[in-house]
């Protein structure tokens, strides 16, 4: 068997006055599993392994939008896991026909069934459940094509606000990406509100490591307000989530109780917040055109170098299929790896890097957990002593590489392959930069150096291609 790498164009949408008209709908479909503490156990991702659920705090879903303009058809799903991995988001897929394409994205909430397999009960032992894995492929797929179903003529308005207060970064260098980015779209028939999406750039872990319960984190109770504030659906990606973009360890309330993190009560109050922000951004935002629609994708192959990865594909912890790195992350193709017999050869990970583009709005669809370094060219200059590779060249940041200053930046796009790390940062082997004795966190959950450089030329790739 053969995977073969390819680079997906698709530029629709005429200049007539029908394909000017933007569609949007939106649908939800419940992937909460069943759980029962007697029974068979849900596994929680994120953390430690040896986390069983018992029980359930709010449900988690499958949240889907279509737009529609003209002949063009294009989906996005935001479900509440920790990253559905990308042979999952083409099952989703090959249940659908008619779009010219579809991008499922995870929240990369932290209290979620564990979807990759490194979260079951005990090392070498997969958390993931694949009666659960066809549960998430068929009410991903039905929320989208409700949601099809349901699109309306829209106006869209486009809005940003920074908040850095919501954000701690747990990792040197500092660089945090504050922007909250939110589109809100309205019936063109009676002036309702149809929908909100909001891009958020934190990890949903407030709940920390000794919670058992099944929870969408701080965006169910943000989610929760913004849907009683403007009488509609609402959503949240993860945008940057990566460097790492960390909860700040205490919280205040409006009356100035001071609140430690663990706890569903500060998962509100950070929730809260960020609604808040969020109202902010929608009450100043300004019309924008979203039609035509233009969408370029980038398949590529990058090197797995991390030790534990390859532990978890022997030991089929992780099941997924691996591939003899070639060299050439755009290889036309390259042959399946055996990880349990061919212990010589390096091994590559196949996975997908798009670019939409939405009339004024533009869109990249990271495949990780991208730093904000990368996204707005935040190195540390001069470079930090004692890092692996400090004569890397600097990843051309995404803001550069996006064609317009009206963007979404989606993390965890059609796949989870780690951290994204900046080449320069890298620091695996001692002596550490910033005077310490052990590495900082990160680099234990990356594919490795190669990656960033390989996703980030992906999408300048995808860039160029939509230009054609």
């Amino acid at each position: 068997m053969r995977c073969w790498a390819w680079i997906g164009l698709l530029a629709v949408g005429s200049m007539s006055l029908a394909d000017e008209v933007l569609s949007v709908g939106f649908a939800k479909a419940d992937i909460t599993p069943k759980v029962d503490p007697a029974g068979k156990a849900v596994w929680i991702a994120g953390y430690g392994m040896g986390r069983p659920a018992i029980g359930v705090h709010d449900k988690l879903f499958a949240r889907a939008y279509v737009f529609k303009t003209g002949n063009a058809r294009v989906a996005m799903a935001i479900l509440d896991l920790v990253g559905v991995q990308y042979p999952t988001v083409r099952q989703i897929r090959s249940r659908l026909e008619g779009y010219n394409y579809v991008l499922v994205a995870s929240t990369h909430v932290h209290e979620a069934p564990d979807v990759i397999g490194m979260w079951g009960e005990r090392i070498l032992k997969s958390g993931v459940d694949p009666d659960y894995i066809e549960l998430i492929v068929a009410q991903t797929a039905k929320a989208i094509e409700e949601a099809d179903k349901l699109a309306v003529p829209v106006d869209a308005v486009y809005g940003t606000v920074n908040n850095e207060e919501l954000l701690r970064d747990s990792r040197l260098p500092l660089a945090k990406d504050g922007n909250l980015r939110v589109l809100k779209f309205k019936s063109k028939a009676d002036g309702k509100n149809v929908a909100v999406l909001l891009q958020q750039n934190c990890h949903p872990e407030s709940l920390a490591e000794k919670n058992q319960y099944l929870t969408a984190d701080f965006n169910y109770f943000a989610i929760k307000v913004l849907e009683e504030r403007y009488q509609c659906p609402a959503g949240a990606f993860s945008g940057p989530v990566g460097g790492l973009m960390a909860l700040p360890s205490r919280i205040k309330t409006d009356d100035g109780k001071e609140l430690e993190d663990g706890n569903f009560e500060y998962a509100e109050v950070y929730g809260n917040k960020l609604a808040k922000s969020t109202i902010e951004a929608i009450e100043s935002a300004e019309p924008i055109k979203m039609s035509p629609i233009n969408v370029s994708s980038v398949h590529c192959f990058i090197p797995m170098d991390n030790q534990g990865y390859k532990l978890g594909y022997r030991s089929k912890t992780i099941l997924r299929e691996a591939f003899v790195w070639s060299g050439d992350p755009w290889a036309k193709e390259m042959k399946l790896l055996d990880v349990r017999t061919d212990l010589s050869k390096r091994a590559a990970l196949d996975t997908e890097v798009a670019y939409i583009r939405m009339g004024d709005l533009h869109i990249a669809g990271i495949p990780g957990e991208a730093y904000p370094e990368s996204i707005y060219g935040k190195f540390q200059e001069p470079v930090e002593p004692n890092v692996d590779f400090p004569d890397a060249p600097l990843e051309k940041p995404v803001v550069d590489i996006l064609p317009g200053k009206k963007i979404l930046l989606i993390g965890l796009s059609n796949d989870e392959v780690g951290y994204i790390i900046p080449k320069r940062q890298f620091d695996m082997v001692p002596p550490f930069a910033y005077g310490r004795k052990d590495r900082q966190y990160g680099e234990i959950n990356s594919c490795g150096p190669e990656v960033a450089p390989i996703i980030y030329q992906s999408l300048e790739k995808a860039v160029q291609q939509a230009g054609k």
